[in-house]
């Protein structure tokens, strides 16, 4: 169960789901929420499979803790729940996670970023992701550590919620540019909410001038870095993730094995541009490896 089937990240979550169920010769039973956030639907989602009886479930919580009554049940009716991508809250809600270490993750692109600024003073819009996901906050909090500022700090000169989307970051941008175009680097909480900002910026002519940090690590993504959309994006691993998920369901069903704890499943600084101190893959290695 992804949070939603328009963000390209979770269609490959759920292709690899898919892929390795197949492998393993299991039923998989995709659903989704209808947007980032959408916690009603995901709760219905858990109940209407606990109501088919299935023998494991594998869910990116859109809400980490609003999800928690419906994967108590679950778990009382004797189902394996998996989180993937994001973790619940608290973390030993579900049985076990297969995440990326999401505040590493933000911390590798802040301090991507704030390297590539060198000595000009700083000036920062950030574009969020859901309010109340702990994806979103664990990426904020990593990358203001990575960019080495509190988010009390005046270098930042604007911030908006994007819910991922890319849309909607364009929009946010426009937005934020009406009030100041005095910006020289941009966070963002994922590559579609990226693109959309680079297509804001672009527009105002401002490309150059602004240095764009990313995290998820796709195929498009990556080609985006080479291009020069943007100057660094963090690479997951989202075809692990479901592999392992998918794996420990299986294994708990046939022999009872039953997964605990957190895994991180990794991450990479991807970009054609290193900088000194900060270990990164070329965009060659990450067409090689995106979302592998």
């Amino acid at each position: 169960m992804t949070k939603t089937e328009t963000n390209p990240y979770f269609v490959t979550l759920r292709k690899a789901a898919e892929a390795a169920a197949k492998k393993k010769d299991a039923k998989l039973i995709a659903l989704s929420g209808k947007f980032d956030g959408d916690n009603e639907g995901q709760v219905a989602a858990v109940e209407s499979l606990i109501a088919r009886d299935v023998e494991g479930i594998l869910i990116t919580p859109s809400n980490t803790t609003g999800i928690l009554g419906a994967i108590a049940e679950a778990r009382r009716q004797g189902i394996l729940v998996i989180a993937l991508d994001t973790a619940t809250d608290p973390e030993d809600a579900a049985n076990a996670t297969y995440a990326t270490d999401n505040f590493k993750a933000g911390r590798l692109q802040g301090a991507y970023v704030r390297a590539v600024l060198a000595d000009r003073a700083p000036k920062l819009f950030m574009l969020d992701g859901t309010a109340g996901s702990t994806v979103s906050q664990q990426r904020h909090d990593g990358f203001l550590r990575g960019f080495g500022i509190k988010d009390s700090s005046p270098a930042i000169r604007g911030r908006a919620i994007t819910n991922g989307d890319r849309n909607q970051a364009q929009t946010a941008m426009e937005n934020l540019l009406q009030r100041t175009s005095d910006v020289n680097s941009v966070y963002t909480i994922n590559e579609p909410v990226a693109d959309g900002a680079y297509t804001a910026l672009a527009a105002r002519g401002l490309t150059r001038k602004v240095t764009v940090g990313s995290i998820d690590g796709g195929c498009d993504g990556v080609r985006d870095v080479r291009s020069g959309k943007y100057a660094a994006t963090v690479m997951q691993f989202p075809v692990r993730m479901a592999g392992l998920g998918v794996d420990a369901v299986t294994d708990s069903a046939r022999d009872g094995k039953k997964p605990s704890g957190f895994t991180d499943t990794g991450t990479v600084l991807i970009t054609d541009k290193p900088v000194r101190g900060l270990a990164s893959r070329n965009t060659s290695w990450g067409l090689q490896h995106c979302w592998g």
